[in-house]
């Protein structure tokens, strides 16, 4: 089995963990892979190959394929969630422990089916796929009568934007901020071509 990591530090795990993202859009780092979309350049040409270019050696992940969401052994013993190595502490040494990148799929009690992929330009998102890659629409009642809508990649416990929550005015440019601050500054203008997975969280996984 598999797994994929999602960034900790803008909550995107437990976005994923709680239903709000469904979406995760990775870059393409094949160099013949790109030098081929860079040739095709177009959406009609690349959907009527799509199965050449998710093949095994280009993309990560399948469709149907199951996914292990990586969490730390430590961040996952505090929720209470138990392996039999950690019976006796060996956790507690392996590099794993506070690093995901290093657990063992098999270990992690979480995870999500590929449902869906597609190929495209970081900028071709859609809105609806921007609030599916974990972006917030934040009404603001409390600030304005009309009900304004501020977009978000910060949580707030009565979906309010106020005090120090950043907000943005569409969720085009909340996604870019995301990114950017994801993926490294100037993704957004760089525009690079991505794999967009489709998942959902699979039913019933626990420790």
């Amino acid at each position: 089995m598999k797994k994929i990591m999602f960034n900790d530090k803008y909550g995107l795990t437990a976005a994923v963990l709680n239903g709000q993202k469904t979406m995760t859009r990775r870059i393409v780092k094949n160099v013949n892979l790109l030098q081929w979309l860079n040739e095709l350049d177009d959406d009609g040409a690349i959907q009527t190959i799509k199965g050449t270019i998710l093949s095994e050696e280009n993309s990560a992940y399948k469709v149907g394929e199951i996914v292990a969401v990586a969490e730390s052994y430590h961040e996952l013993n505090k929720q209470g969630y138990l392996a039999p190595e950690w019976l006796d502490h060996t956790c507690e040494d392996s590099a794993g422990y506070d690093n995901k990148m290093f657990v063992r799929a098999d270990l992690m009690p979480h995870r999500i089916r590929i449902t869906d992929i597609k190929v495209e330009r970081l900028q071709d998102i859609s809105l609806a796929d921007c609030l599916k890659e974990g972006i917030i629409d934040m009404i603001t009642p409390k600030l304005y009568p009309t009900g304004n809508h501020v977009y978000t990649f910060e949580g707030n416990e009565d979906g309010c934007y106020y005090g120090n929550i950043k907000g943005y005015p569409t969720e085009i440019v909340a996604f870019a901020r995301l990114i950017d601050k994801v993926s490294g500054k100037g993704t957004w203008n760089r525009n690079p071509w991505v794999f967009a997975y489709t998942f959902e969280l699979v039913k019933g996984t626990t420790q």
